[in-house]
């Protein structure tokens, strides 16, 4: 077993190279935020989704375009609103008189990196179109179906204090972001740093791509061999069963404050960007870190609270750091 997991572990020097020129290139924009570029880049690795939520200001929009620079891909961004309409996003048939017959202008979801701003302020039938492409990496026009071309991602992002005007997202689409990010105010140093930097009018940094997708479908491939020892596997079903009935694994604090756990998504989710952390990490190997490191991120949005809860202040997060500190360790 560890020649084989020494086998992964140069498997994984070799398919990630990529890593170093991609941090050097966002870290050319973005001050800081290494948070928040692990990861985007988790998701570019993984091939799933992400929700940022934050407030006005933060760079959300910022780090999703300089991701999408750094890498050869098509990238579109979609700014969503209460009149956008699902053809504004899948595209739509065109009549062409000379030939009698329709054509296909495809939409911007025709796209490898997709940026949907505020994506809470589009209406439910916008919501159903986006997460047929989400789920099945598809698109259904007039009856027709196109396959998504990979890599294909969503990087939605949401203003958590604005709420005139917004529609809440379906439970069936929250449930298929891999992560949802809490993106924080930068500290002083940092944040001295970003005003220095856009205090001159000089020409900004052009962002080069550094990435092939080629690469990332290669690094699938390798993230998909990285061993996990079935004492973590069953470590992450513990961690999700707890989610469901805290009082049932010494959470008795909160009991009652959890209408619904999460799902068996969790579990694969995590299992699977915890082998991406580790690929990260250029391990072939994971380690109890990599779970608790990104564990808050893939279920702090699967966990519905009631009103209870909401009536004393106590959030999904409280509820989160509660059962990591309590669930045993392997």
């Amino acid at each position: 077993m560890v020649q084989k997991i020494d086998e992964i572990t140069d498997q994984v020097n070799q398919a990630s190279g990529f890593i170093p020129p991609l941090l050097h290139e966002l870290n050319q924009i973005m001050v800081g935020q290494k948070y928040l570029t692990e990861r985007l880049i988790l998701g570019l690795l993984t091939g799933e989704h992400i929700l940022l939520e934050g407030v006005p200001g933060l760079a959300k929009t910022t780090s999703v375009k300089t991701l999408a620079q750094s890498v050869k891909a098509d990238f579109k961004r979609i700014q969503f609103t209460p009149d956008l309409l699902p053809a504004d996003l899948l595209g739509t048939q065109i009549y062409q008189p000379k030939t009698g017959e329709f054509d296909i202008k495809e939409g911007p979801l025709f796209s490898n990196i997709i940026l949907a701003d505020e994506i809470n302020r589009a209406p439910a039938k916008v919501q159903s179109a986006l997460l047929e492409a989400m789920q099945e990496r598809q698109i259904t026009i007039a009856g027709n179906t196109f396959p998504l071309a990979e890599p294909f991602m969503v990087i939605a992002t949401q203003n958590p204090i604005e709420q005139e005007g917004t529609y809440p997202l379906p439970e069936a689409q929250i449930d298929r972001f891999m992560l949802k990010l809490h993106i924080d105010y930068p500290s002083k140093d940092e944040e001295k740093i970003i005003m220095q930097r856009m205090s001159f009018s000089r020409e900004p940094y052009k962002v080069k791509p550094v990435v092939d997708p080629k690469d990332i479908l290669a690094a699938r491939k390798v993230i998909d061999s990285i061993y996990i020892d079935e004492n973590l596997q069953d470590y992450i079903i513990n961690l999700v069963a707890a989610t469901r009935d805290p009082k049932a694994n010494q959470l008795s604090m909160h009991a009652g404050m959890v209408q619904f756990g999460a799902s068996p998504r969790a579990s694969i989710f995590l299992n699977r960007v915890a082998k991406a952390y580790a690929f990260l990490q250029r391990r072939g190997y994971v380690v109890p870190h990599d779970i608790k490191s990104i564990g808050m991120d893939v279920l702090r949005h699967r966990i519905i609270l009631t009103y209870e809860a909401e009536a004393e202040n106590v959030t999904a997060d409280d509820i989160l750091k509660s059962l990591f500190d309590t669930i045993e360790v392997p």
